[in-house]
């Protein structure tokens, strides 16, 4: 990893907290034909049920909202119950697709982008890089279009490349705060 600058270097500007962890991170190169495909890691035969699992998500987030109203332990247990389904659901992806141990490494994240080590110099500066993350231990899978801001090879011969995030959903970008929030609380109750 690069040195941190010296007094008279530039200043690194932060807008996020940033975190060192070890994820799950898969990059694919975009071209431009790429940029008009909304999710460049798509399986194509699971989009359908995607949506509908959004939809049905999104229903029960409004029927919650008027229930809360009405009845608060009622409430609560469906609350449970969909986040239980949720973690079952994404356990069952996880084993489905599981990542291999090449892909698991140590990286520096914040809702606004990420930085990683690559064995391959063919990344430029400027270039734009689809990102999925699989982040533990809740096994959330965000994922993002980064532009490439620095890429710099290091002594072992390994490339420190950080992006920052240009096309990002809000969700995701949120589930990218929640992690960075439960690794601090960890960490201070070490």
């Amino acid at each position: 990893m690069p040195e941190e600058p010296s007094t008279g270097a530039i200043c690194d500007q932060r807008d996020y907290f940033r975190i060192r962890d070890r994820i799950g991170l898969e990059i694919r190169p975009l071209t431009v034909d790429d940029n008009s495909n909304p999710d460049p890691f798509s399986e194509n035969h699971l989009d359908e049920l995607r949506l509908e699992l959004r939809r049905l998500d999104q229903d029960i987030k409004v029927h919650l909202a008027s229930l809360a109203e009405k009845d608060r332990l009622m409430t609560t247990l469906i609350k449970s119950l969909n986040g239980k389904l949720d973690i079952l659901a994404r356990i069952m992806t996880f084993e489905q697709n599981p990542l291999q141990p090449q892909q698991w490494q140590e990286v520096t994240l914040s809702e606004g982008g990420i930085a990683f080590t690559s064995s391959s110099g063919h990344v430029q500066v400027g270039e734009q890089l689809a990102v999925r993350m699989t982040l533990p231990p809740e096994m959330f899978r965000p994922q993002a279009v980064a532009r490439v801001a620095e890429c710099t090879r290091q002594e072992d011969g390994q490339y420190w490349i950080r992006g920052e995030f240009i096309r990002i959903h809000d969700g995701d970008r949120q589930q990218i705060a929640r992690h960075v929030m439960r690794w601090q609380i960890r960490q201070r109750q070490k």
